[in-house]
């Protein structure tokens, strides 16, 4: 799961699998993360990935497409 705590204190949790970019990182790779945008998103730069509060408050998983995770995990090996 990824659990992010919003600073009105709401809790968002959606399963991993939404973004598989994280679900097939490390844990390692997963905890370096940082606040972009004024805290409007967050970014794993290990991963290349950015995930918008706003995507996560609207329940909006990962747009990429198939061929384009697959290129992705292909340079990871």
């Amino acid at each position: 799961m990824l659990t992010v705590v919003l600073d009105d204190g709401r809790v968002i949790s959606v399963p991993l699998t939404w973004y598989p970019r994280l679900w097939h990182g490390t844990p390692e790779e997963r905890a370096n993360f940082r606040l972009i945008g004024g805290g409007e998103g967050i970014c794993w730069p290990d991963l290349d990935e950015d995930i918008s509060v706003e995507d996560l408050l609207a329940g909006r998983r990962s747009g990429e497409g198939k061929a384009s995770l697959m290129r992705w995990l292909r340079r990871r090996r």
